[in-house]
Order: structure tokens, then C-alpha cells, then sequence
């Protein structure tokens, strides 16, 4: 396991790490920000990566299974209340680069519990990309394989099941795309 938090990173949040083989990288930790948080890593062979310059407070942080990826880009914003989780076996959940996630943003790889017909899982897991510079607002929830493309929006209250292009604005529960050729600033 390489565990690189910082004295201070491990006295500001509560982090719980178990099991086998983890990767823990923070890229230049006195850049990266991370208060309040709860980062919680069980199971085998799993990888947190945050990238430079990246504020994340008060966040609940899950990487449970086997093989699963949390990976936060560089210049990133993870708002109060949110929760990042990677579950079940080889999930990816990738951040892209100047992405800003507002407060109490809910992105999982996963349902939470297996839903089972004939045996057979009918809920399995998949990744999510959210592309680079992408506004993710208010009480967002994005689900189990969803690609967001850089430069989007997703409006707030919004519950995004399907992927979205590049620099366009969705809203709605189910989501969907509003606008299209939009792009923002920080």
C-alpha cells in the first residue's frame, strides 16, 4: 500500500483503509486540499488518485470491491456534502481536469446492493467519466455509466442516467440536453 497522506490530511479527515495492494497518490499534496472528509478504501488492489491543486472538503469518499479507480484530475472542485464511490469489481470513476462538482453532487459507480433473476446480477456496476472544466451543480446525482463531455453542465436537483456530449447543458430528472454549443467560466 502507499499511503501518502500528510500528517495534517490524516489528523483533518477520517480515513479508513483495509485490505491488500492499494495505490494512494496524491500529486503534490501541499497543492491538494482535503478537509472534513471521510475516505473510506475496503477491499484488494484498489487506486485513489488526486491530482494537483484539488480542493475536497467535507466529501464521503468509497472505493469498496476489487480493482476499482477514484481518479481526480488536476484543479478540481468537490463541493460540501458530496460523495464519490468506486464499488463492486474494476469500477472507474475519473474526474477530468478544472471540473467543479457543487455541493451535495452524488456520483456512483454503482446501485448499492445486487438485484438478482435467475441467479444472475441484473445491476452490475460501470464506470464514470466526467470530462474536463464540466459544472456539475447542486444535488446532482449521476449514475452507474455515464460519460459526461468536457465543457457541459449538468443543472441542479438533475439525476443524469444517460451520457451526455461535450459543452452542452442538462437538466431533469431523468436528465436531458437543453442547450448545445455552451461553454462557461469559472
Amino acid at each position: 500500500m502507499t499511503n501518502k497522506f500528510s500528517f495534517m490530511q490524516k489528523i483533518r479527515n477520517k480515513i479508513r483503509i483495509k485490505g491488500n495492494n492499494h495505490t494512494i497518490i496524491l500529486e503534490d499534496g501541499a497543492t491538494t486540499n482535503i478537509k472534513g472528509s471521510s475516505i473510506n478504501i475496503k477491499g484488494n488492489n484498489h487506486t485513489l488518485h488526486i491530482k494537483k491543486n484539488t480542493r475536497i472538503k467535507n466529501v464521503n469518499i468509497q472505493i469498496t470491491g476489487e480493482n476499482c479507480k477514484i481518479i481526480i484530475g488536476n484543479d478540481v472542485i468537490v463541493g460540501y456534502d458530496s460523495y464519490l464511490s468506486s464499488r463492486e469489481v474494476g469500477t472507474t470513476l475519473e474526474i477530468g481536469d478544472g471540473a467543479m462538482l457543487s455541493k451535495s453532487a452524488k456520483v456512483m459507480t454503482a446501485d448499492g446492493h445486487p438485484v438478482y433473476l435467475n441467479g444472475e446480477v441484473i445491476n452490475k456496476a460501470r464506470s464514470i467519466h466526467i470530462g474536463k472544466k464540466v459544472w456539475i451543480a447542486d444535488n446532482v446525482t449521476i449514475l452507474k455509466g455515464v460519460t459526461i463531455g468536457d465543457g457541459s453542465i449538468v443543472g441542479i436537483n438533475a439525476t443524469l442516467t444517460k451520457s451526455i456530449p461535450n459543452n452542452v447543458v442538462a437538466t431533469g430528472n431523468p436528465a436531458t440536453v437543453k442547450k448545445e454549443g455552451i461553454s462557461w467560466e469559472h
